[in-house]
């Protein structure tokens, strides 16, 4: 006859006051740009790519809450008709008119290292590691680098170490899905671009902020 555990070992087993879901992820997204100045439209398919470590420190007895704390590295790239370039040690903004201007490729990158926060729920125990999950949180992101390009017939125009960008970004976060793989979205708090960077044309300031959907991929 097969030993069967007391019940009490057997919830114990299930609540181990050892068990964590600390995790490394991966991470996928679309990037939108929000608050946009007029006539700015994106064009293309702007990415970003996220991996990291997050640290999960369960706040009750069951250890289905817990906080998460983690640091990761990200690239996002932002592809739109706002033209980047400089001019006499300044940089300048100005919107390209599709309909006068022939160009193959304009966009801007970032390359953070980044710091995320996590409230997390999960329906996870020692024993079953498909669950469901939702984790809603606050990121923080220190940008390392960044590139602006623009390709055209006519010519090229390549920039890095934009001082116009503001170096930290911050927003909210959520995830939640079920297994490895949840729906992921990021709405940034503040804009990329600091007070210094203005349009042109019009005068307005580039208040645009970052938006990310996509799925998230956590391996334990």
């Amino acid at each position: 006859i097969p030993y069967q555990l007391p019940v009490e070992a057997d919830t114990l087993s299930v609540y181990d006051e050892k068990y964590r879901e600390d995790q490394f992820y991966i991470s996928i997204t679309y990037n939108l740009l929000g608050n946009k100045p007029n006539n700015v439209t994106q064009s293309g398919f702007s990415t970003g790519y996220h991996i990291g470590f997050i640290r999960d420190m369960p706040i009750n007895k069951r250890r289905n809450l817990a906080l998460g704390l983690g640091f990761g590295l990200s690239s996002n790239s932002y592809n739109s008709t706002l033209l980047i370039s400089e001019s006499n040690s300044n940089y300048t903004y100005s919107v390209i008119d599709e309909n006068q201007i022939n160009f193959d490729k304009n966009k801007f990158t970032t390359y953070l290292i980044e710091f995320p926060l996590e409230f997390r729920w999960r329906t996870s125990t020692i024993a079953d590691y498909n669950f469901w999950r939702i984790y809603t949180g606050f990121k923080v992101g220190y940008v390392v680098h960044n590139t602006s390009k623009f390709v055209s017939s006519s010519g090229d125009i390549r920039l890095s170490k934009i001082d116009d960008l503001n170096r930290f970004q911050y927003g909210l976060t959520f995830s939640a899905g079920y297994a490895n793989i949840s729906f992921h979205a990021y709405y940034g708090l503040n804009p990329i671009f600091n007070s210094d960077a203005i349009v042109e044309e019009t005068g307005e300031a580039v208040d645009m902020n970052a938006i990310k959907i996509g799925l998230m991929f956590y391996i334990l």
